[in-house]
């Protein structure tokens, strides 16, 4: 079974182009005009070992929001589709991830419910260009669109930069655990029986 979707989303602020694979190995073709999201994006396929394509034009002259905020929910929306009916998956996945002095907690439940509970202040408001609290747009598109329930919590840090890439490799890393195919799971992993 091929795990992989294409998506869109087309607006007065933002026109996004977007394709995933999940068994993919890490490659990652990303352009939307913000070069620390570029980076983050890239870290993202990277630890997630998904391959990502992204093509983002967006009101940048305006600032970066929409772009970063739709690049989620696009994301999101790829996501969903390349899980498909969930047969088979670990489900579930959790991960600490340390960049220097910053360790940041992820936690995952592909659960067809879609929140964020983020836990990440960040003193600092810019790294660069980069407005530190799109990190939070990012991911809570990405989690409303993808129905997944993901967790993250700083638990020591600094450096704006740091937690922010910190944030998304482990949120990278627990996608992976639970996006990956388990062979002892027959079917949906919820007694429900659907995800």
């Amino acid at each position: 079974m091929t795990r992989t979707a294409k998506a869109v989303r087309a607006t007065n602020e933002t026109d996004i182009g977007l394709s995933v694979d999940l068994d993919g190995t890490g490659v990652a073709d990303v352009e939307t005009g913000i070069g620390f999201f570029d980076h983050m994006l890239a870290a993202l396929a990277r630890h997630a070992l998904v391959d990502l394509t992204v093509r983002a034009k967006g009101d940048l002259e305006v600032d970066d929001h929409h772009t970063v905020e739709d690049t989620g929910i696009v994301l999101g929306q790829a996501l969903r589709e390349a899980l498909g009916d969930k047969r088979g998956i670990r489900r579930f996945g959790s991960v600490m991830v340390p960049l220097d002095e910053a360790l940041v907690m992820a936690a995952v439940d592909i659960s067809g419910r879609g929140e964020l509970y983020w836990d990440v202040p960040i003193g600092p408001a810019k790294v660069g260009t980069f407005d530190t609290e799109l990190g939070h747009e990012f991911f809570a598109g990405l989690a409303r669109e993808a129905g997944i329930t993901l967790h993250l919590r700083l638990v020591c840090g600094s450096n704006a930069h740091h937690i922010l890439e910190a944030a998304f490799k482990a949120a990278a890393r627990a996608l992976r655990e639970a996006v990956e195919p388990d062979p002892r799971v027959d079917g949906v992993p919820s007694t429900k029986g659907s995800l």
